[in-house]
């Protein structure tokens, strides 16, 4: 029994291709992507100065809430980790770029 293709089941009982989306491409010029990349980074830096500030209170004995501390110190983490594997993914697609231009 040979099978038919696709393209020929596209007029049979109404069956119809799917549309392609017509959303228009916005040009911009980078500026809200940069923004977004120093506004993650500030972020970064606000989180490193909280769970520091937290963690010589925690040394000092004038902590009250542990919690708190282990709290700021994961979340600086976790976004340290994200920061490095958005840049790192960058650094992987600028240098795939500079290799298609080769």
């Amino acid at each position: 029994m040979p099978v038919s293709p696709i393209d020929s089941l596209s007029g049979a009982a109404g069956v119809t291709a799917p549309a392609a989306p017509t959303r228009p491409v916005a040009e911009t010029d980078g500026a809200a992507f940069g923004d977004a990349i120093t506004g993650a980074v500030d972020e970064l830096r606000r989180l490193q100065s909280t769970s520091n500030e937290l963690a010589v209170k925690a040394v000092t004995g004038d902590l009250t809430d542990i919690h708190a501390a282990m709290i700021a110190s994961t979340r600086a983490s976790v976004t340290m980790e994200l920061v490095a594997a958005v840049r790192n993914k960058g650094v992987e697609a600028f240098t795939e770029i500079m290799r298609m231009q080769a």
